[in-house]
């Protein structure tokens, strides 16, 4: 049986496995992450928005990072599928972000409410 927060890393490791395999090519290295809550100190593009998810770029020799909030996602999320579907939409806009493309040029299937 598995809890809530293991269930939630799986959904965000299948999604990124997921547009990897769809795009085709390698991603470029970087970590994935899934953290509790953003610190609480935003960024200045943050305004009074909780983020859902950030991607930092690679300095020196550490990795890009995409993190992934578990909490904001599970507060605007109905149910479980609702879960899942703003899950794949975070993760994509994240690695979209790290690539430097749209989301839908990532997954055609993308589509922001």
């Amino acid at each position: 049986m598995t809890s809530r927060a293991e269930r939630f890393d799986e959904v965000v490791l299948e999604v990124a496995t997921s547009l990897e395999r769809a795009w085709n090519r390698p991603f470029p290295v970087f970590e994935l992450a899934v953290e509790e809550v953003p610190p609480s100190d935003p960024a200045p593009w943050e305004h009074a928005e909780i983020p859902l998810g950030r991607v930092f770029a690679a300095q020196g020799r550490t990795p890009a990072r995409v993190v992934i909030y578990r909490r904001p996602i599970h507060t605007r999320a109905v149910d479980d599928r609702d879960l899942a579907l703003l899950v794949g939409q975070v993760v994509t806009e994240q690695i979209a972000g790290l690539l430097g493309v749209a989301p839908h040029d990532l997954d055609p299937r993308y589509e922001q409410d």
